[in-house]
């Protein structure tokens, strides 16, 4: 089985040369993770060994491009579980950042010949172009039970001379230097708290008849005027972001309303005294089903996370809104009598289904 899977990945390559006409050579390698267990594959041969980050999976068929950019990827090596990738190419416009986040990229077949008339580039000469390196080969099936079983940990593209057990996952922040305002669409005042903002939640936002300042998460907004707190997804442990909680918490003794996306649902429920764990293996996918608990109404969510809201350290006041029904995590909270609420999932999409878009109305509609 692992030799036919080899032969494809290989075949994909067609012969050590790329569909760009650029030549290049590979060798075998391996993703060796923290616990000592180690899954074979291949490496392009201008790419260095030893790249470390924590390794996750994402389930998700389609939106590579969207997901490596992704500033909640920051310093993980991504794990994709869907059989081949890079089959449509890379289309630069749909970058949720600047620029690659993740650490490194397994895959079980790379594709090179890919076919979409708004990509520019394969995923292997973007990935080059960015430094940053890339397994292939790999049976990402194993991988992927592997950690699921066991967990997420540290691993590392080819041999690394850190001793892997011992190395932590440290918060990788992600956010602007200073503050920007974009163009007024509106009279109302919302202030983006930037964690790691995906763009298509500025883009979602500025639909919206709304004046929107985005600030580094560190950035104390309260003495600001304003009519709304948004907070953003991103990268690590909810709780190394002690300024943006800080600002929170101060947030809500002024009352005004507070919407938080991923990342931010965490912050917020961390700002009003609750806690947040580590899952096992996080929720990394676009096909997550979740329940609004007062409507009963289930929607398929994109999500990607590692951390989670303990319901059980909620105060009086506040309440879940949503849950997830794959394994009844936290997906929402809210306080029951003021307009601080917040979801653990993406509804801004990009990629993945926009069921839960209406989110971005219902926060406007409370300002």
């Amino acid at each position: 089985m692992k030799k036919k899977q080899t032969d494809i990945a290989i075949q994909n390559m067609q012969g050590n040369r790329s569909s760009g006409s650029d030549f290049f050579n590979i060798s075998e390698s391996s993703i060796i993770l923290s616990d000592g267990v180690s899954f074979n594959g291949f490496v392009p041969d201008y790419q260095d060994s030893g790249m470390i980050g924590e390794v996750v999976f994402n389930t998700g068929m389609t939106g590579y491009t969207e997901s490596l950019t992704d500033p909640s990827y920051a310093g993980q090596i991504l794990v994709f579980t869907y059989p081949m990738i890079g089959n449509y190419g890379v289309d630069t416009t749909t970058m949720e950042s600047d620029k690659i986040q993740v650490n490194g990229v397994v895959v079980s077949i790379l594709e090179q010949d890919w076919s979409h008339d708004k990509s520019t580039m394969s995923l292997l000469a973007w990935l080059k172009q960015q430094n940053i390196p890339i397994i292939f080969g790999v049976d990402t099936r194993a991988l992927t039970k592997h950690l699921r079983t066991r967990g997420t940990m540290i691993g590392s593209i080819g041999e690394s001379s850190a001793d892997l057990s011992k190395v932590i996952s440290e918060t990788k922040f992600v956010t602007i230097d200073k503050p920007v305002e974009y163009p007024s669409n509106g009279t109302k005042k919302v202030i983006l708290v930037d964690c790691g903002t995906k763009e298509n939640i500025v883009r979602s936002l500025l639909e919206l008849p709304i004046n929107l300042k985005r600030v580094p998460h560190t950035y104390n907004f309260t003495k600001e005027d304003y009519d709304g707190v948004f907070i953003t997804n991103g990268p690590g442990n909810p709780e190394d972001y002690v300024e943006a909680i800080a600002s929170i918490k101060k947030a809500m003794t002024i009352g005004k309303p507070v919407f938080g996306i991923c990342l931010g649902s965490q912050l917020l429920a961390l700002a009003s005294g609750a806690k947040t764990y580590k899952m096992q293996f996080g929720n990394r996918g676009h096909n997550q089903p979740c329940i609004e608990i007062d409507s009963g109404k289930c929607y398929i969510t994109s999500q990607n996370h590692g951390f989670a809201v303990d319901d059980k350290s909620l105060g009086r006041d506040w309440r879940v809104i949503f849950r997830n029904l794959n394994d009844n995590s936290v997906e929402g909270v809210a306080h029951k009598t003021k307009p601080f609420y917040a979801v653990q999932f993406h509804p801004e999409a990009c990629p993945g289904p926009t069921d839960t878009s209406f989110l971005f109305e219902r926060f406007y509609k409370t300002l």
